[in-house]
């Protein structure tokens, strides 16, 4: 079920038993808990009826008797066992899943990896309530996320812009909707989001970043690709060698699978290395500037300035140097 279905339901007050939250993705967790503290009680119910509880700091005991308890002056209680990737005993609640209170509504948020759904806890949690596992959103699907989200936030967002935001900052959901709240709260609702905004508000340039120097690799732009180069080399926090390298081996490695595409339509080409169509045509566009064998000496010349990043045959250049280097060989 998807974390938003979840959360729908929440808020109509129609609640299960357990919640066993788990998975690498934290921002779903979070967002399933942060809901259920909201809704499950009244503020007034909460001070004798809600118990946080944390993983490090409990024993199933009293994990046990808490959500075993009654209500007091309140239609049920609230029991929420944070951080329990750091609890050891989440095996001895299996008697607590197997026959939960009717009365107690108990959440187990467990972070940053998948709890062995071939536990015995977590299925009779299945069996008794609703267990949810958060993924980690892919990257390729990353900018049509943000795309999703700034459109349930009452905004609309370029596909550059919302691609700038995910080069920026990655599949961090917790880091890409705090950037997203921010900005909301000083773009009027309704605005379209532009790379503009995105620049002036979050400081990623528009100009100058991850993505528009693999197009202007992409598209042969030297003079392009060299100013941006440039600007990393006098601006290192805006990105580093190692994600230059990273970004370049995917782009290469996406155009070298499209020149054996039997079918290199658009949409073929778009689920085939899993793009936005409109990235799909820039992707095809390049492969008449990037022949095969071009495209697997400059995978070899990213391996080679991935080692000199990291020291190896490397002891005086710098990663500016490195990065204009870089370049230079991969565009002649």
């Amino acid at each position: 079920m998807d974390h938003k279905r979840i959360i729908q339901d929440i808020e109509a007050k129609k609640f299960e038993k357990i919640y066993f939250l788990h998975g690498e993705e934290a921002y779903f967790i979070d967002a399933i808990t942060n809901a259920l503290i909201e809704h499950a009680l009244e503020d007034h119910e909460r001070d004798f009826n809600q118990t946080i509880l944390y993983g490090k700091d409990s024993d199933a005991l009293s994990i046990i008797s808490e959500a075993k308890g009654y209500p007091m002056m309140a239609e049920r209680r609230l029991v929420v066992l944070k951080e329990a990737q750091d609890f050891r005993g989440l095996d001895d609640l299996t008697p607590y899943f197997e026959a939960p209170s009717d009365q107690t509504i108990f959440v187990v948020n467990y972070k940053y990896k998948k709890y062995d759904s071939r536990k015995k806890s977590i299925k009779a949690a299945a069996k008794h309530g609703l267990v949810y596992k958060s993924d980690k959103i892919p990257e390729y699907k990353l900018s049509e996320w943000i795309s999703g989200f700034v459109a349930n936030s009452g905004y609309s967002i370029t596909p550059k812009a919302s691609m700038l935001i995910a080069e920026f900052l990655g599949n961090d959901i917790s880091k890409i909707v705090n950037e997203l709240d921010k900005l909301q709260i000083l773009v009027e609702k309704g605005t379209t989001i532009n790379e503009i905004h995105i620049e002036e508000n979050i400081g990623i340039s528009k100009d100058y970043n991850v993505f528009e120097l693999v197009n202007a690799v992409s598209i042969g732009d030297v003079t392009k690709a060299n100013k941006i180069v440039d600007y990393f080399d006098h601006n290192p926090k805006a990105t580093s060698i190692i994600v230059v390298v990273s970004n370049l081996f995917n782009h290469f490695s996406k155009l070298m699978k499209i020149h054996f595409l039997q079918n290199k339509s658009r949409d073929a080409i778009a689920a085939a290395v899993r793009v936005p169509p409109f990235v799909a045509g820039q992707l095809l566009g390049s492969t008449k500037l990037y022949s095969p064998k071009k495209i697997a000496a400059n995978i070899a010349i990213l391996h080679e300035y991935d080692l000199k990043s990291k020291g190896v045959d490397n002891t005086s250049f710098t990663h500016g140097q490195l990065m204009k280097e870089l370049i230079f060989r991969l565009m002649h």
